[in-house]
């Protein structure tokens, strides 16, 4: 069974500073995944951070995750601040932060096992 509605984590990433997998709203998530092809790591994560440099990869899940939370708690109360649009943005955000650490790890070569 898949759930369309949820974004899990990858284990390394959902400890101590990520916690658990994202249940939102389908409709959230299908948007944040068709706005993949138009994100730009270097050109978007900074803006989104309001910083210069471009964090390493997976280093800014905590304050993604902590940004998308506060928007999702105003949604959830239908605060009248609520904005979608930066809502969909850090979903993106997220999705590409977690397909660069995939990425990464993929290139990295591994141990091999003594056994």
């Amino acid at each position: 069974m898949t759930f369309h509605n949820i974004i899990p984590f990858p284990v390394p990433l959902s400890a101590p500073t990520v916690s658990g997998p994202l249940r939102r709203p389908v409709l959230l998530i299908r948007a944040a995944r068709l706005g993949q092809p138009g994100w730009r790591r270097g050109r978007d994560l900074p803006k989104l951070l309001k910083c210069e440099t471009v964090p390493l990869p997976g280093d800014a899940l905590p304050q993604l995750r902590a940004m998308e939370q506060a928007l999702n708690d105003s949604r959830q109360v239908g605060a009248a601040e609520y904005d979608i649009r930066q809502h969909v943005t850090l979903m993106i955000a997220i999705l590409a932060e977690i397909r660069a650490v995939a990425a990464e790890r993929a290139a990295t070569p591994q141990p091999c096992a003594l056994g």
